[in-house]
């Protein structure tokens, strides 16, 4: 029976692994696409006002947008890979054992 259970346990873990890893390649193929999209249509108005292709690159608000989401993803990524304490699977482990503990404790 015991031998079922943790099957179980590893197969709703490996699921919802494979779903937050789903989800932030999801993120990083939406970033990148519609990044690509703003930053050629920034681009191309300020070469029809004026700017030379080098400038019109460089303007801050062709790659403002890259930069800001970028945190958002990065974070995202951080967070599906791990390395944020605070929010990583042994921090949720601990706090979930935490939480069971105090639970037995009072009954």
């Amino acid at each position: 029976m015991e031998l079922e259970n943790d099957k179980e346990q590893r197969y709703v873990y490996a699921k919802k692994r494979v779903e937050e890893l789903k989800s932030f390649y999801t993120h990083l193929a939406v970033f990148i696409v519609i990044n690509l999209f703003i930053s050629i249509r920034k681009v191309i108005q300020h070469v029809d006002d004026g700017l030379d292709l080098e400038s019109a690159i460089f303007e801050y608000s062709t790659y403002s947008l890259w930069l800001f989401w970028g945190f958002g993803l990065a974070f995202h990524a951080l967070k599906v890979f791990g390395f944020i304490g605070v929010l990583g699977k042994d921090w949720e482990d601990r706090k979930i054992k935490e939480e069971m503990d105090k639970y037995n404790r009072k009954f």
